[in-house]
């Protein structure tokens, strides 16, 4: 009798049309997904179009995190007052616009500036879709199930995003990547305005301008700071901008505490389960994005595989993470959510440390079946953390806690791209070069190229194989951070995540 009473209660709360509003859900992940990982490919295009500085190339590729991170609570927190799905369908109208200012910038200037507006955008996609999730799916098996698709969906379009962007930019200018996200938006707003239901919280309070401004302006000093000292060493200005920045953030909590309706309450973090879930998700991240930035240019500057070849050569990372997402809450269930997120940490460390032993002829059997336990780990850690961060918090703070979660995940990108990326930079730039090798050269491995086509035969040999040797020497290196970062982190989410189990019993909407 209990049983036919718990299977009539989750009936209940089971909304028709959910499967179809995911679908519309998951193509603003795609829309995401597709644009961060396509600049990867391009980059080597836009070295030799744009010209940009070593430093400069760096901010056109974590300006975007910067900004992201600094406005995902607000954006989450201000979904979930004038409602998610207004936010999502305006957020994707306006992603859409600003990827053709991107497409068409004509300086590195342009180019970070229209990267930077591109993360006030995506800012409102990624808490609006996991929130949307959280009041469709009322289930916790059916959400862990659409948790897993929205990860697979995520993971999917690390795949799809390399081929056609490789596809484009054999075929196409480097802009053209960035026009891809336009068929997309287009399909999300027309069917999304059909489809999404809409939902905000009851009673919100007032949106805290104030608020946005400390959390922007704490977490773009903090990142800059934290860039800046990686890149350059210690000096006044990064200094003073992370004094600014933290002081920011500790304002920024102050006034969460005593408002009567913040923009994220602080009072998650109480739960060991949800913070053990966002800051295994930011330490992964950082781990991971700083090397996956540049091996795009490894597959590409050092090897000499086409675009469309390069995005082929990483798609084991997305295939394994689309499997383990679709089956990452069945295991957590089945064994525990500890076991599983640690030991997909674990794996990720694992494959990072067999990448320290590359060079410039290693065979892709290697990197293939690194990329694909990258893929599988991240794939069960991922999408379990992302389902504790969901059903830790009442629906009604669905938002706030998605954007946590997403801020967490931007913030590491940020940290990681600032921090193995300026390790990478920092040992390139060691390089010794034969005479006559020009500074161009020693800003990045891009520059090196374009520099080599202006130079003697047997001079550009000599300096390109030096330039190579280098880059290689500083990938190698930061995968052994990066590897020592996520045997840590899995080290730490199996004594935080301890007694956390995914739910089983369904909400009611």
């Amino acid at each position: 009798m209990t049983s036919t009473l718990q299977a009539a209660e989750t009936e209940a709360v089971k909304r028709p049309g959910r499967w179809l509003a995911l679908g519309v859900l998951v193509l603003a992940v795609l829309l995401v997904a597709v644009d961060a990982t396509v600049l990867g490919l391009a980059t080597p295009y836009i070295s030799e179009d744009l010209e940009p500085s070593g430093t400069q190339l760096l901010w056109i590729g974590d300006v975007y995190s910067f900004v992201i991170a600094g406005l995902l609570v607000s954006m989450g927190s201000l979904g979930d007052r004038i409602g998610r799905k207004r936010i999502l369908l305006g957020g994707a109208t306006a992603f859409g616009a600003i990827s053709v200012l991107n497409a068409y910038a004509t300086t590195p200037e342009t180019l970070i500036v229209a990267r930077a507006l591109l993360g006030v955008a995506g800012a409102t996609l990624m808490p609006a879709t996991l929130a949307l999730i959280r009041n469709l799916f009322h289930d916790p098996r059916e959400r862990s199930l659409a948790v897993g698709i929205w990860g697979a969906t995520a993971s999917a379009g690390t795949a799809v995003g390399p081929i056609v962007g490789g596809f484009l930019l054999e075929h196409f200018w480097w802009g053209s990547v960035f026009l891809i996200n336009l068929p997309v938006m287009a399909v999300l707003v027309l069917v999304g305005i059909k489809l999404l239901p809409e939902s905000r919280t009851a009673d919100p309070g007032p949106w805290d301008l104030v608020s946005v401004v400390l959390s922007l302006v704490g977490m773009i000093g903090v990142v800059y700071a934290v860039k800046e000292t990686a890149t350059h060493g210690i000096a006044w200005s990064p200094a003073a901008a992370g004094l600014v920045g933290a002081a920011a953030l500790y304002g920024f909590v102050r006034r969460q505490l005593r408002l009567p309706a913040p923009l994220l309450d602080m009072r998650l973090f109480r739960n060991r389960g949800f913070s053990g879930a966002v800051l295994a998700d930011l330490l992964t991240i950082l781990g991971l994005s700083g090397l996956v930035f540049f091996l795009s240019q490894y597959l590409q500057l050092v090897q000499g595989r086409r675009p469309l070849e390069a995005g082929l050569a990483e798609l084991p990372a997305a295939v394994g993470a689309v499997v383990a997402g679709l089956i990452a809450g069945r295991a957590a269930r089945r064994y525990s959510v500890r076991a599983v997120v640690s030991g997909g940490l674990a794996a990720i460390g694992l494959a990072l440390a067999a990448l320290t032993v590359v060079d410039q002829s290693t065979g892709y059997p290697l990197l293939g079946s690194a990329l694909l336990v990258v893929g599988v780990g991240a794939g069960f850690s991922f999408t379990v953390t992302a389902d504790v961060i969901l059903s830790s918090v009442p629906k009604e703070q669905a938002g706030a806690a998605s954007a946590v979660s997403e801020t967490a995940y931007e913030l590491g990108a940020a940290l990681g791209i600032a921090a193995l990326g300026s390790i990478v930079t920092a040992v390139y730039r060691d390089f010794t070069g034969p005479a006559g090798t020009p500074d161009a050269a020693h800003e990045s491995l891009g520059g090196a190229v374009e520099a080599a086509g202006h130079m003697p035969a047997h001079t550009a040999a000599a300096m390109l194989d030096a330039a190579r040797t280098s880059f290689v020497d500083g990938l190698a290196l930061a995968a052994g951070v990066g590897a020592a970062v996520l045997l840590a982190t899995a080290v730490a989410a199996w004594f935080l995540l301890r007694h956390q189990r995914l739910e089983t019993t369904p909400d009611h909407p």
